[in-house]
């Protein structure tokens, strides 16, 4: 098979990539209107001044060349003298209409600002509510630092669309309009077909290289978000970092990330180069053949200096957005690159929706029960195969077993941060997908095993389990976490900055600041998800001391490592293969030499 030619390879590439692109335009720009009209449509007031100010600002604008022309033709040795007081009038004229180009855009772009920042506002809005709605499995797999990268430039992009679009390309086509008129008009249609056949050129020019370079804006875009993941996850991981002597290998890594970004960098930079060459070039031509035309009309006595100083300066005026209209488009098409990632996030789904008709659940004695429950995270990998389990209201059930039983799974399934492949998972008798995730959760209050903390205050840390809570609240959750101790200690108190994901406090403390946030939250469900198998056992105490007070007026499920920690369970639920196989109270299983035995024997062991 004959090899095709390089540049025929070159420009079908070129010739899919602006398919693409133009499918992606058709797609998108409907969804950004969709999105964009209510803001618009809520200022229209502000929308329609600033449009009356944009007309008033091109009036001005347009004004200028005929006061130039006046006042040159005025001045002019050969034409009949113009008196002080006229000319004085012209000037003051000129100064005027170039004061109310500014002075009108100046107010325009005032006025629109608002609605930019609005519509910023409310997209940012939408996607910051949206990524918080998306299904944990999207969490799990998510890039931190390209996500809040991408959204950012998104939303960016929406107000430079907004703003450019409208007071930029349509005025500017609205001047070119003109201007060809008044050409066409007064000094017939040789010049206006320059300016035509210049902005055609132009234009084409414009639309077909920018599309070319939307690829480079892409990559460039991408090894931004690349390189700004990399940075946040080894920020994130410090101490990891620090604990295997590793910050060189994260400073390589961060430098391939960096070296990436910059050749995307330079080949972007090397096509604008090509574009901007390519468009300096049409005007340079256009301007300089329309010069000369009027140059060779003044010389041949058809044209008065005046007239010559008007064509030259409306080709200057026209070209100065023209050219600036160049870059707009460039920015538009990189601006909606950048809104076409936002809004693929915005079109993602979640896995776990609420049902059209999701009711309320409402809680009673808190008994939850699972019901032939089937789940597994990916085809190969089940970890749960019809599971039965009951939890009476008001029990303290522990839930044993080895490492993959699927101990944790309940919890996330329970929460519905995933819904169960089949099988039902209900309380008080309402199954949980009939109700609305919001009130499924206000109802479950946890303690994980390892609790992440904000980087702000003790006490807003604490508050985070209930917003609305008071001050005396908060201090009534502390004491019972019997955190009063801990916190009298600190020189701030409950004003204390507890650092990023609350490292500044040991494992003991953050498991009672979790208690805490469950003690102000008061829901009648609790979970407990092995939140004292990593701590010391001075810790463990105190931490096993405020979940007994806690538990004894909820339904508490805790899932458990140290068997020691669960004897004085309700009951004991022993899973293994995604199964109960046993279940009762300590004592109990113990007489049954089965599983929970042997788990049990095999930890005294350990301990001995």
């Amino acid at each position: 098979m004959v090899p095709r030619p390089f540049w025929l390879s070159y420009i079908m590439r070129t010739k899919q990539t602006e398919t693409l692109s133009a499918q992606a335009s058709r797609v998108l720009l409907p969804k950004l209107w969709q999105r964009l009209s209510p803001v618009l449509a809520e200022h229209k007031m502000r929308v329609a001044l600033a449009l009356l100010f944009l007309l008033a600002a091109k009036g001005g604008l347009l004004l200028i060349p005929f006061l130039l022309k006046a006042l040159v033709d005025g001045l002019d040795g050969d034409a009949p003298a113009v008196g002080g007081t006229m000319l004085l009038m012209m000037v003051l004229a000129y100064g005027g209409a170039r004061f109310a180009n500014t002075l009108f855009a100046e107010l325009r772009d005032t006025l629109f600002g608002r609605v930019t920042e609005a519509a910023m506002h409310r997209i940012g809005l939408q996607v910051f509510e949206h990524v918080h709605r998306l299904d944990l499995d999207y969490h799990l797999n998510r890039r931190t630092g390209g996500l809040a990268r991408d959204i950012e430039r998104g939303t960016s992009g929406i107000s430079f669309l907004l703003r450019f679009f409208i007071f930029n390309i349509a005025p500017t086509l609205f001047e070119i309009g003109m201007v060809a008129g008044i050409l066409w008009f007064n000094y017939g249609f040789s010049y206006t077909g320059v300016v035509l056949a210049s902005v055609v050129v132009y234009a084409w020019f414009s639309f077909r290289a920018t599309r070319w370079r939307t690829h480079f804006v892409r990559a460039v875009n991408e090894a931004d978000s690349n390189s700004n993941t990399r940075a946040v996850d080894s920020l994130l991981n410090y101490e990891t970092v620090k604990y295997f002597n590793n910050e060189q290998y994260e400073a390589s890594r961060y430098d391939q990330s960096l070296q990436q970004w910059q050749d995307a960098r330079q080949k972007n930079r090397l096509s604008l180069f090509a574009l901007n060459g390519g468009q300096a070039l049409i005007i340079a031509l256009s301007q300089t053949f329309m010069v000369g035309m009027a140059a060779f009309s003044v010389q041949r006595g058809q044209l008065t200096l005046g007239d010559f100083v008007l064509i030259n300066q409306f080709m200057l005026q026209l070209f100065m957005p023209l050219g600036f209209l160049g870059f707009v488009y460039r920015e538009i098409k990189a601006s909606l690159a950048n809104i076409e990632t936002m809004f693929k996030l915005l079109d993602r789904q979640p896995k776990v929706a609420d049902a059209p008709d999701a009711s309320t659940l409402r809680v009673g004695p808190g008994r939850i029960q699972f019901q032939q429950v089937h789940f597994a995270y990916q085809t190969e990998r089940t970890v749960l195969r019809g599971l039965d389990l009951t939890i009476e209201g008001g029990q303290t059930v522990a839930i044993v077993g080895a490492s993959g039983a699927g101990k944790s799974t309940l919890i996330k399934l329970l929460f519905r941060f995933y819904d169960p492949d089949s099988g039902t998972i209900s309380i008080d008798g309402t199954p949980i997908h009939r109700v609305s995730q919001d009130s499924l959760r206000q109802h479950i209050a946890i303690v994980p095993q390892d609790c992440v903390l904000f980087n702000d205050s003790l006490r807003e840390n604490i508050r985070y389990g209930k917003p609305s809570a008071d001050d005396d609240a908060v201090a009534a959750a502390v004491r019972a976490a019997h955190l009063e101790d801990f916190v009298a200690r600190l020189p701030d108190g409950l004003d204390t900055l507890v650092g990023e994901r609350g490292l500044k406090l040991s494992g003991g403390e953050r498991q009672r600041v979790a208690i805490a946030r469950a003690v102000l939250k008061d829901a009648p469900i609790l979970v407990f998800d092995e939140a004292t198998s990593s701590l010391d056992s001075q810790s463990e105490q105190a931490v096993l001391s405020a979940f007994r007070e806690l538990a004894g007026h909820h339904t508490a499920v805790v899932i458990a490592h140290r068997l020691s920690t669960i004897v004085d369970a309700d009951s004991i639920v022993v899973l293994q293969n995604g199964v109960v196989v046993e279940q009762g109270q300590h004592t109990d299983l113990l007489a049954r030499d089965g599983t929970y035995a042997s788990l049990w024997q095999a930890q005294q062991r350990s301990q001995t």
